[in-house]
């Protein structure tokens, strides 16, 4: 593998593709040394890992000290740069030490910290000059508005965008200049990053701290006000979608201008991460080299399936999110299929190959009764070895004890072949590693504390905007994605209401916001997108949760954009109310905005889909506006028979609601 060199800009270069394009960064995970390993053995250009609890996924507790330096001073030697996670949101008695994790991290020989939480951000900056910071996407950065308030507000060096957004969008928020990294493989989240307190407030296990309980890979049901079901998909995980492949995007995404293509997985084993991360980087030197071929790429989609996947889907970077994103029936490894069942004896069935097969190879035959079966016949999906080697095209043998039928499909869901090529590359890995004596260098930590909080500004309260609030003049509050329905030609007047924009504030929202900021009273932002189109406009605004607020670091910062009241989340009102005492005694610091309802997710997939096929016009477009289903009461209901508001506004987006 050639050794990158870096640049004057400080990135690793890896050259251009053939119409001379900057190739971007590969990015890839480590949720410990030997998947960082893995990774640089693969060909990755920078990899990002956790190191200690300030981090997205805290339950991947995969280094030591040692083992971190030992991994970074092995990926400088290969020209790969590394990146620490401090992407939760922190309360004030963590933020020291959260400061000292990122310089500590630093001291070990990371490259780059990426932090979500503003409040946090700004200590860094303050504490470690010249510190180098990317924004998570937990940070809700979804527009070339809230891109270009973080570099120039915050000051970080890159912005990780949302998984939802087109290669369009992507593209636009590449022309601000502010380099962008976008996620290109691997789970996804049904609920826009971010913007999710299901965990939270369900199970009592913040996404937003990195605790997650993915509630969204669990079996749900829908039904109407009567409790009747109406799901008339195949599958009960209602909120489970396919893993993310963008790799038939790839020469869309360099054009566009992508900084880096992120692989997701810090809880995936070694053998997931080299699997990846190898094809990728096979698709990158095609497109260098001038040799992109469709059947190729349509090999190494092959080559991906060979790992952990619940099936793969490119529906967003299309503009699409009904069914074809999701994968109703399982949440588990869905596996690349290999062939079809042409015989079946006694404890044995013979698969007719269509791709490639390995002895060791774990196979899984997919069983579904007929319609004339009996209702109480199971699905079955046997796993069994596969016994020898065989090409496309052959028939192989394969013993399975359980009762399947001819043309059932085989999948491969465990590949042999990619389990000993990974422990043949750590193994030359771990001899480097063992060599290297790691460099671990000084950081200066300086006071900052003080210089952030002494700085919270008072409440922005122009003195007619008090008095006409005492008077009740703005006591009327009503939501944006509401007023879709309500408002659809944006002409009411709302000059006497604060209007609670929504969540999400992607391109082709923005002239909706825009109009809302212009007529309302007072407005409360619920993104940084739409925080940098009220400065702009200069129209009196709050802050609320998707921007999140636990700390009052981040009040200051906030408080300093021009922002009058800070309402905070809603999960905080749980087992973290004494840990926000002192944010909350702040004046102008409220409850949730939606205390009496509080909001699970937002999603761009619109739940209803489940329902069946949406209906069409007859050009075969779909106008989720004039869609009767939005108008019907729906509940997602639980195992334990928790009912749970439903709500698709006129854009299609699903809303979940505590009950």
């Amino acid at each position: 593998m050639a050794i990158r060199t870096m640049g004057p800009s400080g990135q690793y270069e890896t050259g251009l593709d053939a119409a001379g394009a900057a190739l971007p960064e590969l990015l890839a995970p480590a949720g410990g040394l030997d998947q960082m390993l893995a990774a640089i053995a693969a060909g990755a250009d920078a990899i990002y890992a956790g190191l200690g609890g300030f981090n997205a996924r805290v339950s991947a507790h995969g280094f030591t000290d040692n083992e971190f330096a030992r991994g970074c001073a092995v990926a400088h030697a290969h020209g790969v740069r590394v990146y620490v996670t401090l992407n939760v949101f922190v309360f004030d008695d963590e933020l020291s030490d959260a400061v000292a994790l990122g310089a500590h991290a630093l001291e070990l020989g990371a490259d780059a910290l990426i932090v979500a939480d503003a409040g946090l951000a700004c200590a860094l900056r303050a504490a470690i000059p010249g510190v180098e910071i990317h924004l998570s996407t937990q940070a809700g950065a979804h527009s070339e508005g809230a891109v270009r308030l973080a570099a120039d507000e915050l000051g970080v060096e890159r912005v990780t965008t949302a998984r939802e957004l087109t290669v369009d969008e992507i593209a636009a928020l590449c022309a601000t200049g502010v380099p962008i990294e976008v996620f290109c493989h691997g789970a996804i989240c049904i609920g826009y990053s971010g913007a999710c307190e299901f965990s939270a407030l369900r199970r009592g296990r913040s996404a937003m701290r990195g605790d997650c309980t993915q509630p969204c890979r669990l079996a749900y049901d829908l039904v109407d006000e009567a409790g009747q079901s109406v799901v008339a998909v195949e599958g009960d995980r209602l909120l489970c979608p396919r893993d993310y492949l963008g790799i038939e995007h790839l020469p869309e995404l360099v054009a566009a201008g992508v900084a880096s293509l992120k692989i997701e997985g810090r809880m995936k084993n070694p053998d997931y991460v080299f699997n990846v991360v190898r094809a990728w980087r096979r698709a990158l030197d095609m497109l260098r080299d001038g040799a992109w071929d469709a059947a190729d790429v349509a090999a190494l989609e092959r080559e991906l399936g060979r790992s952990f996947n619940r099936g793969f889907t490119d529906a967003y970077l299309r503009g699409r999110s009904g069914t074809e994103l999701m994968s109703f029936e399982r949440a588990i490894n869905q596996g690349v299929r290999v062939g079809r069942l042409v015989a079946v004896g006694h404890e044995e069935v013979t698969v007719e190959l269509d791709a490639a097969v390995a002895a060791g190879d774990t196979l899984e035959i997919r069983f579904y009764p007929g319609a004339d079966a009996r209702p109480d016949v199971p699905k079955r999906w046997p796993q069994v070895p596969c016994p020898v080697s065989a090409a496309a095209g052959e028939r192989v043998a394969v013993h399975c004890k359980r009762k399947v039928d001819v043309d059932c499909e085989v999948y491969l869901i465990r590949s042999a072949g990619v389990l000993e090529q990974t422990a043949a590359a750590l193994e030359r890995m771990h001899a480097e590693a063992d060599a290297v004596a790691p460099a671990v260098r000084a950081v200066e930590v300086l006071p900052f504390e003080g210089v952030l909080t002494d700085s919270i500004a008072p409440v922005a309260e122009p003195a007619e905007l008090a008095e006409s609030a005492e008077q009740g003049a703005l006591a009327r509050m009503l939501f944006a994605w509401e007023l879709m329905d309500a408002d659809p030609c944006d002409e009411l007047d709302l000059s006497d209401a604060t209007v609670v924009l929504d969540e999400v504030c992607r391109g082709g929202d923005v002239e909706r916001a825009r109009s809302l900021m212009q007529r309302a009273g007072r407005v409360v932002c619920r993104n940084l997108g739409q925080v940098a189109m009220a400065r702009e406009l200069g129209v009196a605004f709050d802050v609320a949760a998707p921007v999140f607020c636990t700390n009052r670091a981040t009040l200051a910062w906030m408080r300093g954009l021009g922002a009058g009241r800070v309402y905070v989340p809603a999960e905080l009102l749980g087992n973290d109310k004494e840990r926000i005492a002192e944010l909350a005694a702040e004046p102008g610091v409220l409850g949730p905005i939606d205390a009496d309802h509080p909001e699970l997710m937002v999603s761009e997939h619109c739940l209803l889909t489940a329902e069946g096929v949406c209906a069409t016009d007859a050009t075969g477009q779909v106008h989720c506006r004039d869609c009767s289903r939005r108008r019907q009461t729906r509940y997602l209901v639980e195992r334990d028979g928790m009912r749970l508001p439903v709500a698709v506004d006129a854009c299609g987006r699903t809303r979940i609601f505590l009950s």
